[in-house]
């Protein structure tokens, strides 16, 4: 089966497949660069890249951030200069406004948002033209409001959708509720064709659907093709791999898990999220969770916040980034106890597409 063509905007990569956006800081310059390098869409994921950068002092986060994020883009566009870089936005944060202006000046050539309808993304990046702008949905419901919003407000479409099912994804799933963790009509067999024909017979436009959510071999992404997907988006199989910049205990925590290990727990976000069952999540299972101190205002829901139950996300993925087994939060898709060694991103390019 011939590969499709994925356009996004005025951006072609070589490969159809995007390199899924993974925070805090598993998904940075070093594995987005060498994904572009590779030929396919390297993704940075905007949240908490302050965490390892030198503008952070512990006090002053939001604006670290917003550095961090532009040094991080520049870092990428160094591996691979004539690479395609994509920022992953989250439309929880309290700054999603901010995120989403520093990836457009850093030079960002697509911008993709989910955590959230981001139906405002039009508008916020309208001095940026040449940004595509790909909203990540789980239905073709999703993907109707954001049409109507887009088409109505500001005269555009979409330039893509990635289709996330959280039958398999990592992370926040998108669902909002844990029913729809595994139901079937969340599940890229249901709402690709769907949303692929709506957009052609209904909108009657050219919005290429990336599916992703377990996404592991050439078989997976052949069996998305054959769905109507244009491209695919995989990220837990490169969290093991050279590039990726989290530590080296946060990938061994991805060799060692085993399927039992992968629980969806409620995310102080509101919504499930999938993660390895370390001793922290064990006991937030438990009902038993201290948490460290927030880090900033950074939600704009967080049921930790609002009420303390919950803890602070975003120091417990930052604990997970660093290797802190007993305290962190490492997030992971359904397929990782597939990861068995540490690979290269080319490596994975290779085994995916040839030597094309």
């Amino acid at each position: 089966m011939t590969n499709p063509t994925l356009t996004l905007g005025k951006h072609t990569p070589v490969f159809p497949l995007i390199q899924g956006g993974m925070g805090v800081m598993i998904s940075g310059p070093r594995l987005a660069g060498a994904a572009a390098k590779a030929g396919g869409i390297g993704t940075i994921a905007s949240v908490g890249v302050a965490c390892a950068s030198p503008h952070y002092n512990g006090r002053n986060y939001f604006e670290a951030n917003r550095l961090a994020l532009r040094d991080a883009l520049r870092d990428a566009r160094r591996i691979a200069p004539e690479g395609i870089l994509a920022v992953n936005c989250m439309v929880a944060l309290t700054d999603y406004e901010t995120h989403i202006q520093a990836a457009c000046e850093g030079g960002t050539d697509v911008i993709i948002s989910g955590a959230g309808l981001p139906l405002k993304l039009p508008e916020l990046t309208r001095d940026f033209p040449q940004v595509a702008l790909v909203p990540i949905v789980s239905s073709t419901r999703a993907a109707q409001l954001v049409l109507r919003k887009w088409e109505k407000s500001y005269g555009r479409l979409p330039d893509g959708f990635v289709v996330e099912t959280p039958l398999h994804a990592g992370g926040h799933l998108g669902a909002t509720k844990m029913e729809h963790v595994t139901a079937r009509e969340f599940s890229l067999e249901e709402v690709v064709p769907e949303l692929v024909a709506y957009l052609e017979e209904e909108v009657k436009a050219d919005i290429p659907v990336i599916a992703a959510g377990g996404i592991w071999n050439r078989e997976d992404m052949q069996r998305a093709f054959a769905l109507g997907a244009r491209g695919v988006q995989m990220g837990t199989r490169f969290a093991c791999t050279e590039e990726c910049d989290a530590s080296d205990r946060f990938k061994q925590a991805y060799l060692d898990a085993k399927d039992e290990d992968v629980v969806v727990i409620m995310s102080p976000v509101g919504i499930p999220g999938r993660a390895i069952k370390n001793p922290f999540v064990a006991k937030y299972l438990e009902g038993d969770v201290t948490s460290k101190p927030c880090i900033a205002n950074c939600l704009s829901h967080c049921s930790y916040k609002k009420d303390r139950k919950a803890f602070c996300i975003a120091q417990a993925l930052v604990d997970a980034y660093r290797g802190d087994w007993e305290e962190g939060l490492f997030f992971c898709g359904d397929n990782v106890s597939r990861c068995s060694s540490i690979e290269t991103v080319e490596g994975i390019f290779r085994e995916l597409f040839g030597d094309a």
